[in-house]
């Protein structure tokens, strides 16, 4: 028959030096759900049959006028939660 070895275990010991911070990390619980849009704005454009063109017309814009377009767009169509 074959002895047994046997095992011994060391035992780590961690001191904390003075002044060093735990390294506890705090997790956001976030969750999958769908959040609100921010502001409180939601615009819906199911549905709509309008093209880019009809929107913004034919000529390349800056994007800061694209943006007056949307909005002017989205005003006049009642497109908004507001």
């Amino acid at each position: 028959m074959a002895a047994k070895k046997k095992t011994t275990t060391k035992k780590k010991t961690t001191t904390k030096k003075k002044g060093t911070k735990s390294s506890t990390k705090k997790t956001k619980s976030t969750s999958k759900a769908k959040k609100p849009a921010f502001g409180g704005y939601a615009i819906n454009f199911a549905g709509r049959e309008e093209s880019v063109e009809q929107v913004f017309g034919k000529k390349p814009i800056a994007p800061s006028e694209m943006t007056k377009k949307i909005w002017a767009f989205v005003k006049s169509n009642s497109l908004s939660n507001r």
